[in-house]
């Protein structure tokens, strides 16, 4: 800011130093002009006249005489010590041998310093004429002005009288008022620019101060405070500005003191209903085994406390995983994993739910590599979250999962076609509890917590998620991992929302060929491991 305001200091003094010089240039040379033009006009009209006079009562009839009187008559013009400094110029207008007097000068005038223009107005008129013209000084010019009119001399001669008059001193006084007007000119740019940068350093230092004081409280250090020392605004502001520090200090410690006792709360009562959850578990089980020899009724209340006692246990899950989140104790344990694999996992688990809501669940791999250093456990957590989901609210779409990679990172896309979702869901989408539509029933149950775990979990990774929909469009969800664990996901990734895909090349998670990356011979093994009798079996059989 201080280089700024010298910058537009010095600008602003030289354009209006600049307009300034010019105006009182012209007005000071047009006024030493005008004045010594006056002068010399008048004092050259006055001699020329006289010396005409002269020359016109002369009574000499001879050669010498006539010489004799001219010289004497001119040389007490250029003599007068009563008159400015002036030369002489005396050129005969006609040609003739019975002439008396030839051309005479005095000093440096010459016929060359006469312009044609002054000669032809002075050899076809009576009047005096002058004209500006430039004298010839040391390799240079100087401004002069001549002054010109007829004479006759005996015996009838006629001749071009001129008066030349030198203008130098006239010309080094405008050079030195120049010199002072370039001088002050100078003077005022180094005096602006100085109080420019004095007037920036005592305003700017100050709020520099501030914009340091504010880094370091937003980077967490609360104490800081800025220095007053002045009474004029700059101190008010100081004054006003610790004074709002002091009150965000007291805010956030009652917000860390509200979180810490609210997060230890979440923390207490979850592990405290873990006891009595377990037992009434064991309770629901024991029930849920033996609702065959039940009567109906008592058969569908049997049914129902168990999956909404699973619905709990879920939720204090959840709640407890939030919990360690918010006090930073949640740990990672990465591996080389191929995600592939682990999108294929969570395909076939997800297939019975598929099934019962008639969804087409495919995987489409764009390229051969997808292995990256991941907690599994964690990721696979993710992609179910989303996978369910995605098919709880396709409307019975067909729902892809998407994998592509680059040399830094894997992308994993789950696209559904039903739905979507707006621009303010999408604000929200990611929130704690917080669900699109309250009143939809859901057939997999849920804390409203999944979300906002997956994005814990991906920032554990230095990944990102995330999301893009639209009303009757369908929505996509992609999750960036980092191939290497340590590194941060950065630049674009290597899938776009929403992302392009051949849906051609679908593949049933069934079907899914995976390699194992440490095979060298690229044997591909197929998920046996998931028998048909654990897809298709029925889904109270599986809770």
């Amino acid at each position: 800011m201080s280089l700024r305001t010298a910058v537009i200091a010095a600008a602003a003094t030289i354009i209006g130093s600049l307009f300034l010089a010019f105006f009182l240039t012209q007005q000071i040379t047009n006024g030493l002009f005008q004045s010594r033009f006056n002068q010399v006009q008048a004092e050259a009209n006055h001699a020329l006249q006289q010396t005409r006079q002269v020359f016109e009562n002369a009574a000499t009839a001879d050669e010498d005489s006539t010489t004799s009187l001219v010289a004497d008559t001119l040389r007490q013009l250029t003599t007068d010590e009563t008159a400015f400094a002036r030369d002489f110029l005396l050129v005969p207008l006609d040609e003739d041998d019975d002439l008396y007097v030839g051309s005479m000068s005095s000093g440096g005038a010459t016929e060359q310093l006469i312009t044609d223009d002054l000669a032809q107005q002075v050899s076809s008129g009576s009047g005096i004429y002058y004209q500006s013209i430039s004298l010839p000084d040391a390799g240079s010019t100087q401004p002069g002005l001549a002054f010109g009119t007829q004479v006759v001399l005996p015996p009838g001669g006629y001749y071009a009288l001129y008066f030349i008059y030198d203008l130098s001193d006239v010309q080094a006084t405008i050079d030195y008022l120049m010199n002072v007007l370039l001088v002050a000119g100078v003077g005022l740019l180094v005096m602006n620019i100085g109080i420019a940068l004095w007037v920036t350093r005592s305003v700017g230092k100050p709020i520099q101060q501030a914009a340091q004081t504010a880094e370091w409280l937003s980077s967490g250090d609360l104490s800081v405070r800025m220095d007053v020392k002045r009474t004029d605004e700059i101190g008010s502001l100081s004054e006003s500005f610790n004074k709002m520090a002091d009150n965000i200090q007291d805010q956030i410690t009652q917000l860390a003191d509200l979180s810490q006792i609210q997060q230890r709360f979440v923390s207490d009562v979850s592990h405290e209903l873990r006891t009595p959850l377990t037992t009434v578990r064991m309770a629901s089980e024991v029930l849920y085994e033996s609702r065959n020899e039940l009567d109906p009724v008592l058969r569908r209340s049997t049914e129902l406390m168990h999956h909404q006692v699973e619905r709990f246990q879920a939720l204090l899950a959840d709640l407890l995983e939030i919990s360690r989140f918010d006090a930073g104790a949640a740990e990672v344990s990465l591996e080389k994993t191929d995600l592939l694999h682990l999108v294929a996992d969570v395909a076939l688990t997800a297939q019975p739910l598929a099934d019962e809501t008639d969804t087409q669940l495919s995987i489409i791999a764009k390229g051969d590599s997808f292995t990256a250093e991941v907690d599994s456990r964690r990721i696979e957590r993710i992609l179910r979250n989303l996978v369910n989901n995605a098919i709880e609210h396709g409307e019975s779409q067909p729902v892809d999962v998407i994998l592509e990679g680059d040399d830094t990172s894997v992308s994993i896309v789950v696209r559904d076609h039903g739905m979507g979702m707006t621009e303010a869901h999408l604000e929200h989408v990611f929130d704690r509890f917080w669900r699109a539509d309250p009143a939809r029933t859901r057939t997999t149950g849920g804390s409203g917590l999944g979300l906002a775990i997956a994005v814990e979990d991906t920032r554990l990774h230095n990944g990102s998620i995330d999301a893009w929909g639209k009303s009757s469009q369908g929505s996509a969800f992609r999750v960036t991992l980092p191939r290497i664990s340590g590194t941060v996901v950065s630049g674009s990734a290597p899938l776009q929302l929403p992302p392009e895909y051949d849906r051609a090349k679908r593949v049933a998670p069934r079907d899914v060929d995976v390699v194992d990356p440490e095979d060298t011979t690229s044997q591909s093994a197929v998920f046996n491991r998931i028998t048909e009798q654990h897809l298709y079996q029925p889904r109270d059989e599986q809770l």
